[in-house]
């Protein structure tokens, strides 16, 4: 064969090549989006059109954008509580809603995102059980430097293993057992205040986020990792780094090929989970050369990793992202509650005499057990009212791994549905008119007796995903809040701007400072 030849046949291959794919990036990113919303538009569900590769993603950007402009204009000199601060973060889906209803479809790049709010479907949501219905794929694949694919992330057979070796360890009987354990770090935190209001005279104006963060952290650590905190802290902090790092394209996941761009962020993340694996494995190695035995919920990792088919991927990396999975579930979003809890106290002083008053009477000075736990009615309230005033999560989503039927809507294979959560947990036709309010009475009778539609309170997830730790979660809340409040009175500091805004939980843009007085 000739040297012309050659290039021709060579040519002609290349030609196939590329209109191949380009046939297969058409049929990705443009003929299977529009396919999924000509399904939807046929049941009468539609949204806001998508522009080309990003979808609805520059319209996002410019809504939150204007937005954030808007705040910073505002005047801080009062600290002004508003708990209808939805617009503030989320501002796109106010003129969505109003639009197109509380069932609407939206595109983040060709990933196609069913917008849920209706109370009736969202009932139907949480009572599926199939494993047809799990975990957006995006979690994996583009939030996979934070969670890889741990118990958090992953669906099918992998997911059941998962469940199966940590839940256990996480059931009540277990978390029960760790009143003192849990005591004891809050008694750390309660010491280091009581030092800075004796230095200030009997009042301080502390900023409350790290101590929080510290408790938190102290505790996971104890439980979870037979450690303390100090331990550590260097993979809390790497961690705390990379979610602030990976917040900032949480809008753009639908996007091909933006994660794998050297840009100063991305390079930032590959940098610090490649920090963090080293960091995890270092505990591991540890773990395996001490000759201490260990019953916590690491040991039950590696045992996990070791008896398992973990053939999908490496026994490391199983340990290790189930670790991390671990640490940020755990830390956080207590940490985080914890702190709205206080300045939901504090702005509410008669709740804040209510509660102190029931914490004094039944736990009197002792580490409360299992039982003085059950009796904190009002301290349970009031948790309740903060998780549903300021959930953990923004949104609570999946994804139709196979074709599914939900509410009577044939959801396509590959369609994400997103609820909501704070707009489903503030919705006046289901709470109520007072449903912006902070209003602990609502829960007097049970989370079935405060609202019409009991599935619309769902700080901790929903059905088989529910989160496995919110035992420990709940019994860390009232401890540190019992405690705190037993010892200090709670008032709003004049530096506190409030200020909500959204990362991967809903979090204070500027912090909280809070004055803090002894009794």
């Amino acid at each position: 064969m000739d040297t012309q030849v050659l290039l021709k046949v060579l040519a002609s291959i290349g030609v196939v090549c590329a209109i191949g794919l380009f046939v297969r990036l058409y049929n990705a990113l443009v003929k299977k989006p529009e396919r999924v919303r000509a399904q939807l538009r046929k049941q009468g569900i539609t949204g806001p059109p998508p522009a080309f590769l990003v979808g609805n993603i520059l319209e996002i950007k410019k809504a939150r954008s204007e937005a954030a402009k808007a705040e910073t204009g505002k005047t801080t000199d009062q600290p002004q509580i508003s708990h209808n601060y939805e617009h503030n973060i989320l501002p796109f889906f106010d003129g969505w809603r109003k639009k197109y209803g509380k069932l609407f479809t939206f595109s983040l790049g060709n990933k196609q995102i069913l917008h849920v709010n209706r109370a009736d479907i969202v009932k139907e949501i949480t009572r599926v059980t199939s494993l047809n219905f799990g975990r957006p794929s995006y979690h994996r694949k583009e939030l996979g430097p934070l969670f890889g694919e741990g118990i958090l992330t992953s669906n099918g057979p992998l997911w059941q293993y998962q469940k199966k070796i940590l839940a256990p360890e996480l059931h009540m009987d277990k978390v029960k057992g760790m009143t003192t354990l849990v005591w004891d770090s809050a008694a750390i935190l309660l010491d280091s205040w009581k030092s800075r209001v004796e230095a200030g005279g009997g009042i301080a104006d502390i900023h409350i986020d790290q101590d929080l963060l510290d408790f938190s952290g102290d505790v996971i650590s104890r439980a979870c990792f037979g450690s303390n905190y100090s331990n550590g802290q260097e993979i809390f902090c790497k961690l705390n780094v990379l979610k602030d790092a990976m917040a900032k394209r949480i809008f753009n996941i639908g996007v091909p090929g933006l994660s794998s761009l050297p840009t100063k962020n991305n390079r930032l993340i590959w940098g610090l989970v490649k920090e963090i694996h080293t960091l995890v494995v270092k505990v591991v190695k540890e773990r395996k050369e001490s000759e201490h035995v260990h019953k916590d919920l690491l040991q039950t990792v590696l045992e996990g990793a070791e008896n398992g088919d973990t053939s999908l991927y490496s026994k490391e990396a199983f340990v290790v992202d189930n670790c991390k999975n671990i640490y940020l579930a755990a830390q956080e979003t207590v940490a985080i509650t914890a702190a709205w809890c206080l300045v939901l106290l504090a702005s509410n002083p008669e709740w804040q005499d209510r509660v102190r008053a029931e914490v004094i009477e039944i736990w009197g000075g002792q580490i409360p057990d299992s039982e003085m736990l059950r009796k904190v009615k009002q301290l349970t309230m009031v948790i309740q009212e903060t998780l549903r005033l300021y959930p953990p999560g923004v949104a609570l989503s999946r994804e139709a791994l196979k074709d599914v039927n939900i509410a009577g809507i044939d959801i396509p294979q590959g369609v994400n549905l997103w609820t909501m959560v704070m707009k489903l947990h503030t919705d006046p036709e289901t709470w109520g008119p007072d449903s912006h309010n902070f209003n602990p009475e609502r829960f007097a009778n049970g989370i079935s007796a405060a609202c019409k539609v009991p599935q619309s309170y769902m700080p901790f997830g929903f059905g088989p995903r529910v989160c496995l730790g919110q035992n420990l979660a709940m019994l860390e809340l009232k401890m540190i809040v019992g405690l705190l409040l037993s010892n200090f009175s709670l008032s709003i500091s004049p530096k506190y701007v409030h200020s909500p805004v959204m990362k991967f939980v809903i979090e204070p843009k500027h912090g909280i400072n809070l004055l803090i007085k002894n009794l």
